[in-house]
């Protein structure tokens, strides 16, 4: 049976590779100063997605443990090699998916084993 918590631990890699994919976006513009560098509305939402990512870590922490969240974080590389093929059209290379399997790999085992 699916845990509410591993759900709502798996929405909060979902927001924090979101906030990884805004900032990227926001790098990749050039700004006319320094403020409007990092006061904008991709960094802002960015950082606030990633603050509400760990505010939902946390309350996961109590139900699944301590290691039930960080076996959970390496999701977020998934994620974000998925939302950044979309968002940049970046390749997704063999090295990757080898990457992704042992990753996905390694969750199994811990959940099935531990």
């Amino acid at each position: 049976m699916i845990n509410v918590f591993f759900i709502i631990m798996i929405f909060a890699e979902l927001l924090a590779s979101t906030s990884q994919i805004l900032l990227k976006k926001s790098a990749q513009k050039e700004y006319p100063s320094f403020i409007r560098e990092y006061l904008n509305i991709l960094v802002i939402g960015g950082y606030g997605l990633l603050v509400l990512s760990m505010v939902l870590s946390i309350f996961c922490y109590g139900r699944l443990g301590y290691m039930g969240v960080v076996v959970m974080e390496p999701m977020a590389y998934i994620m974000v090699m998925i939302l950044s093929r979309i968002v940049f059209k970046e390749k997704i290379t063999p090295r990757k998916i080898i990457g992704v399997v042992l990753i996905l790999a390694g969750i199994v085992v811990f959940y099935t084993l531990g």
